[in-house]
């Protein structure tokens, strides 16, 4: 175990409410730092006291990471049991309080408050929250207040809820509203954003298989489900992220195949919208905004429609970390100036001082719209030597989220 971990570990051993978290466990991981001693030293810890809560959420971080997803929620579940509210420290622990409501889940489930962080000297509670908690009485002191619970099918109550809770609620509070937060689904996003002329946010509908069914079987055409539609169409479950069960489908004979390697029973049906470039590639980015202002945080280039940073080849390909470079580089004087429009408008229609999106540039000029959420993923965890040119980004991000919390904590 590196000095560092063991630093880690013993402060989070003297007080009972404190987690390394998932930001250092990540950071540890994608470093090539053995976990193994320091799961060791927590399961000593729980043998010690079985009811050692911040320990469990620990161990439960660690099977996440390691790809134990399913094993770490049950953890996770058992160390919400004992405790709702748990505490990470940052540097010397002297700035801001700041107090965020999360939720059971994995890494998707919340906003990563725990990276926006990083660098800084916060302290950070982390308050568990869902759709029966019965009120606020375990947020702590604090200097702002921040809702990061994001849009799933699962959070949809969790964010009711919150939005009751709230009410009234006169502290400062970072712009999160519940109630926005939670029409971030596919075809909430598709609405908000329809009719804007510099934004493409393809329309979206919600069908379930018995439709997909008919729909396969020439019973039905796109346009019945979908107006306008014709193939080829998008299609995946209903709650899916990382392109999980997303295909496009090309004629109904497809989707019939589709269906039968698939059990679930809601699904999102969208037109497929061609954005490859002149020379055949597909350019995915993320974006993030904070109070209104975009600040980029990756761009994926890939041979295949369904762009995903991790397997689009960005390690590997020299070339395509040079597009990244660049694009990152100079973000606000060309990408950001081309799609000020654009952004405007996500920032007025969407109406939260923070949230993320996937996006890509057409032919024509204007924003394809993906999605945007509050929970995607943004981290600076890249090797520098590989990555040199991520990390000062990432930082001015962080930066920025740190900045718009001390500007509403100072009112």
């Amino acid at each position: 175990m590196s000095p560092a971990t063991a630093q880690a570990l013993a402060e989070a051993t003297e007080n009972p409410d404190r987690i390394i978290g998932l930001e250092a466990i990540m950071r540890l991981a994608y470093a090539g730092e053995d976990l193994n001693g320091l799961w060791q030293a927590l399961i000593a810890r729980t043998n010690a006291d079985a009811a050692d809560a911040a320990a469990i959420l620990d161990m439960s971080t660690i099977l996440q990471v390691s790809g134990h997803r399913d094993e770490g929620l049950r953890l996770q579940a058992l160390a919400l049991q004992t405790r709702r509210r748990f505490r990470r420290v940052y540097g010397d622990g002297q700035g801001l309080q700041v107090a965020a409501l999360v939720t059971a889940g994995d890494f998707m489930a919340n906003t990563p408050v725990e990276f926006l962080l990083s660098g800084s000297n916060a302290v950070l509670s982390l308050v568990f929250v869902d759709g029966a908690t019965a009120d606020l009485s375990e947020v702590p002191p604090h200097d702002v207040l921040f809702v990061a619970v994001g849009e799933s099918p699962q959070n949809q109550p969790v964010l009711a809820r919150c939005a009751e809770l709230l009410t009234g609620w006169r502290g400062p509070i970072l712009a999160g509203a519940p109630e926005r937060i939670a029409r971030l689904t596919r075809d909430g996003v598709a609405e908000t954003m329809a009719g804007e002329p510099s934004v493409v946010a393809p329309a979206t509908a919600r069908v379930d298989r018995v439709q997909l069914g008919r729909l396969a079987l020439g019973d039905l055409a796109p346009a019945d489900l979908l107006e306008g539609a014709a193939f080829p169409l998008i299609v995946r479950p209903i709650g899916t992220h990382a392109g999980q069960g997303m295909e496009k489908i090309d004629a109904p004979e497809a989707l019939g195949v589709y269906l039968a390697g698939r059990t679930e029973t809601a699904f999102y049906l969208a037109p497929f919208v061609d954005y490859a470039g002149p020379d055949g590639r597909f350019r995915k980015q993320r974006i993030a905004f904070i109070g209104g202002r975009a600040f980029p945080s990756h761009l994926a280039v890939s041979d295949h429609w369904m762009v995903h940073y991790l397997s689009a080849g960005m390690a590997e390909d020299a070339s395509r970390r040079a597009e990244e470079a660049d694009w990152m580089t100079r973000f606000d004087e060309d990408f950001a100036r081309r799609h000020a429009e654009a952004f405007a408008a996500l920032h007025r229609r969407i109406g939260l001082d923070y949230f993320g999106i996937d996006c890509a540039e057409l032919p024509d000029g204007r924003l394809l719209l993906f999605e945007a959420d509050v929970a995607m993923i943004v981290h600076d965890l890249d090797p520098e030597d590989v990555f040199p040119y991520k990390k000062p980004a990432m930082r001015r991000l962080f930066a920025a989220f740190q900045a718009e919390l001390a500007k509403v904590a100072g009112g």
